[in-house]
C-alpha cells in the first residue's frame, strides 16, 4: 500500500512562487509514475506534471498550461516528490494532489495516466493565487 501526504500549499499573489511537496511511503521506486494533479473549483481534476522512474532514470512530463513555469522533481531521499511553481496565475488556484502508480511503463506515464488517473492518492493541499 502506497501512502502519500502533501504539504506546502498556501496563498500567494500572481507572479509569485510556491513549492508543494509529497511524502511517499510503501512504494517501489522503479517503474513508477509519480505526479501532481489539480482540481479547480467547478472543474474536473487534471494532470499537471508527472515523473517516471524507470531503468533509464527519470523522465518528466508537463501539461501545456504549466510548461516553463512548474518543475517536478524527486527529493532526497526518493520518498519526496516536489512541485516548484513559479510565475503563478489565478487560474492555477486549485487543490493539488500527489499520486503514484507502480509497475507502469514510460508511455503510460507520459499520457494515459493523466486521463486514467489510476493508482494511489494523497488528500490534497490548497493552492490559492490572488490577482
Amino acid at each position: 500500500q502506497v501512502h502519500l501526504v502533501e504539504s506546502g500549499g498556501g496563498t500567494v499573489q500572481a507572479g509569485g512562487s510556491l513549492t508543494v511537496s509529497c511524502g511517499l511511503s510503501g512504494a517501489t521506486y522503479n517503474s513508477i509514475c509519480m505526479g501532481w494533479f489539480r482540481r479547480a473549483p467547478g472543474k474536473e481534476r487534471e494532470g499537471v506534471a508527472a515523473l517516471y522512474t524507470g531503468g533509464n532514470g527519470n523522465t518528466t512530463y508537463y501539461a501545456d498550461s504549466v510548461k516553463g513555469r512548474f518543475t517536478i522533481s524527486q527529493g532526497s531521499p526518493k520518498i519526496t516528490l516536489n512541485l516548484q511553481m513559479n510565475n503563478l496565475k489565478p487560474e492555477d488556484t486549485a487543490v493539488y494532489s500527489c499520486a503514484a502508480d507502480q509497475f507502469r511503463d514510460d508511455d503510460y506515464c507520459a499520457g494515459t495516466w493523466y486521463r486514467a488517473q489510476t493508482g494511489f492518492w494523497g488528500q490534497g493541499t490548497q493552492v490559492t493565487v490572488t490577482p
